[in-house]
């Protein structure tokens, strides 16, 4: 029979506790908090993919494994003298407890958007209980993707209702940007160029977020698709005996053409 929650999360902390001992693993000895930040960040992109490739017995798999990444920071706090796992998940237990006054207290929200205006209430005061400014906007880390930063930032300053009223409105702005752009490329500007861009992608995110629509996913949908183009584009010609360096633009463009024909057919 399958072991209690508790009991496996106690044996994996035991397990973690091995690993770091003298005579245990070399590898997980030598770590530190610097040298795990590129495996967190993998585990969690690993655990995305899981989700978007809808299987569950790999899902399974990547939590445990970022779950373990957790573990491991965990572990080496402990050993510091600064905190240990029972600590952090208190104070998540803590915090999710009082952040949720309406499931846990007697306070009343009726939709989605009215429990995350309450959440951000809760938060600013928790702030100024430790006399600490916090902005509406904070929390989003500057290690994000540029186009989840973007989407993050947004979504928080539109629950104080700064915000396009939709994603009709919010394109408005695109088209405004695209021309400003379009000005500064004439201009031969490139510091206002680069401007103007980020200007039109941030836009873009916006759009993206009134509409329900990840921008993340929605450019990884593009650079997929490109790459799924660009080596059938290689495959039709390799198979004609010819090279993309061997060819003309407009024979690369007809072949290009060729292979999003052959997709919308199929």
């Amino acid at each position: 029979m399958t072991q209690s929650p508790g009991a496996q999360f106690e044996r994996l902390l035991e397990i973690m506790r091995r690993l770091r001992e003298p005579g245990g693993c070399p590898w997980d000895r030598e770590q530190t908090r610097v040298s795990l930040k590129p495996f967190l960040v993998e585990e969690a992109y690993e655990v995305l993919e899981a989700i978007e490739s809808a299987d569950a017995s790999a899902l399974q798999e990547e939590l445990g494994d970022l779950l373990f990444q957790v573990v491991f920071h965990a572990q080496i706090a402990s050993e510091r003298g600064e905190f240990d796992i029972a600590t952090v998940l208190a104070r998540l237990a803590d915090k999710m407890v009082s952040r949720h006054p309406h499931v846990f207290g007697d306070a009343s929200v009726e939709t989605p958007g009215e429990a995350l205006a309450q959440w951000e209430t809760i938060k600013q005061g928790e702030a100024r209980q430790v006399g600490r400014k916090r902005s509406i906007i904070d929390g989003v880390p500057r290690s994000l993707p540029s186009l989840l930063r973007a989407q993050r930032m947004t979504s928080k300053a539109s629950r104080v209702n700064f915000d396009w009223p939709d994603a009709h409105a919010a394109w408005s702005k695109v088209e405004e940007e695209c021309h400003e752009a379009a000005a500064a490329l004439d201009a031969d500007d490139r510091g206002r160029l680069q401007e103007e861009l980020g200007d039109v992608l941030f836009s873009i995110v916006n759009v993206a977020r009134l509409a329900s629509i990840d921008a993340e996913e929605a450019l990884q949908g593009a650079i997929e698709k490109f790459r799924r183009r660009f080596t059938g584009m290689e495959d039709e010609l390799s198979a004609q005996g010819k090279t993309l360096g061997s060819v003309s633009q407009d024979e690369l463009e007809r072949s290009w053409e060729a292979v999003k024909a052959q997709e919308r057919r199929r």
